[in-house]
């Protein structure tokens, strides 16, 4: 029976070091059997995969490369939290924040960079529902943010 963890390698993902917060608040708040999870940015080796906007500087393929690094750090949280990632029973849901101009409005495909992983690593555990909204700016000039909200055994 794959696991998470096992997925992730035939991925060829490693997960990195989880970023620390950089303001007032905590990466991860467990109440109950839910895990909330910070906004994560598109880091990648330590730096931003890319910065700009969507529908100007950063390309639709390009974001939706970005939505998966920002993915593999939420599970990078995940896995701090709770120590194994075959805790997680569902991804409720995941949030994601498209940096873009006023025209754009491809927001679910560039979304689907996180979901698309989400359901790689966790199978039907990791269909969840999602929201994902165009926004004027994000932190460090990133295209895209991603949070979490899942359910732990």
């Amino acid at each position: 029976m794959s696991t998470p963890q096992s997925r992730l390698a035939e991925l060829g993902i490693e997960l990195p070091t989880p970023a620390a917060p950089v303001a007032n608040y905590v990466a991860c708040v467990q109440t109950g059997s839910l895990l909330v999870v910070s906004g994560q940015l598109p880091l990648h080796n330590g730096k931003l995969f890319a910065t700009g906007k969507l529908g100007d500087a950063v390309s639709v393929d390009t974001a939706v490369e970005a939505a998966r690094y920002s993915m593999i750090n939420v599970i990078a949280q995940v896995k701090a939290a709770v120590g194994d990632l075959s805790r997680v029973k569902r991804v409720v849901r995941l949030g994601g924040f498209i940096a873009c101009t006023p025209e754009f409005t491809a927001h679910a495909s560039v979304m689907n960079g996180a979901s698309d992983l989400a359901v790689a690593v966790f199978g039907d555990a990791g269909r969840h529902a999602r929201s994902t909204v165009g926004v004027p700016s994000l932190p460090l000039d990133a295209p895209v943010e991603v949070e979490g909200l899942f359910e732990i055994i």
